[in-house]
């Protein structure tokens, strides 16, 4: 199966066929994929080298001629080091912008730290108007890429990532998906987490809610599936732990409820091995999840 990234170029690549306004904004990662396309589009395909401020202030730039760029790097150079950038060019300008990032939190372990970004979506919750989409399955990746770049003007945020469930579901771009009902407690996986969930809250009286799209984040669904399971939310997200728990409890400001955030620890690994040791030493396996879910809502069914 192709990954997501493997999906970006060709499916955005297309688009720049098909919609005069879209362009392409690299900083060298990535400019493979868009050779043909540079070809084809000289003046909407650009790379401006390893300046990754200047990326975001050169798209900020095509956005106030009446572009829409698709701007591109690993997540760590597109979030967190032109921070200023998305505040000031896009943010303070009124903008609009689909940033795609490639290696997530951990996808190359062997490139250190500073090709590392579990904070990327935190950081981003500083700023306003942000829509963040995090796929799960490269089909997904295409469906909410061509939303991304259908949003008018807004500022949005695809995250993509090696790590994949091994099925895409339906989704829209804004709400979460039932994938499970039960009846004490609710969780919510994000992304390329659902497998693991799925497989951590097997036999477990739980609701699962699948969330590609967190910024916004769905409260409604989240208040509906409560309804039914309880107001005990378990948030599993594939970035830094407690990312999205302001945003349960402002859902549930008028309940009493309790909520557990899993994700991505802040201590730093510095023997980075693999992803799937990254993976086990976050507690994101499906049997480290499964204790956790479990101990925390007290759902083991009869004999789990």
């Amino acid at each position: 199966m192709d990954t997501m990234r493997d999906r970006f170029a060709p499916v955005v690549s297309r688009l720049l066929n098909d919609d005069p306004r879209v362009a392409v904004v690299l900083a060298e990662i990535g400019r493979d994929g868009f050779a043909e396309a540079a070809r084809r589009h000289p003046d909407r395909v650009i790379n401006v080298g390893i300046r990754e401020q200047l990326l975001v202030g050169a798209a900020a730039g095509l956005a106030l001629t009446g572009l829409r760029p698709v701007v591109h790097t690993f997540a760590s150079f597109l979030v967190e080091r032109p921070f200023e950038q998305l505040k000031l060019d896009l943010g303070h300008q009124d903008t609009g912008a689909v940033l795609v990032s490639a290696a997530a939190s951990f996808d190359w372990p062997a490139g250190g730290y500073t090709h590392m970004a579990p904070g990327d979506v935190a950081l981003l919750d500083t700023l306003d108007g942000w829509t963040v989409h995090v796929p799960g399955h490269p089909d997904e990746a295409e469906t909410l890429l061509r939303h991304a770049v259908a949003a008018g003007d807004d500022r949005v945020y695809v995250r993509l990532s090696v790590q994949s469930n091994r099925h895409a579901r339906a989704i829209d771009g804004r709400t979460f998906v039932t994938v499970r009902e039960g009846g004490r407690g609710v969780v919510v996986a994000v992304g390329p987490m659902l497998d693991a969930v799925l497989a951590a809250t097997e036999g477990l009286d739980v609701t699962v809610l699948y969330a590609t799209t967190v910024r916004p984040f769905d409260a409604a669904g989240l208040r509906r599936a409560t309804q039914a399971a309880g107001t005990d939310v378990v948030l599993v997200e594939p970035y830094l732990a407690g990312t999205s728990t302001g945003a349960v409890s402002e859902a549930l400001a008028d309940v009493p409820h309790r909520v557990l955030g899993l994700g991505v620890g802040r201590r730093e690994l510095r023997r980075y091995g693999g992803v799937e040791d990254h993976v086990a030493a976050h507690g994101l396996d499906a049997h480290s999840l499964r204790e956790r879910i479990g101990g925390f809502v007290g759902a083991y069914a009869s004999g789990a």
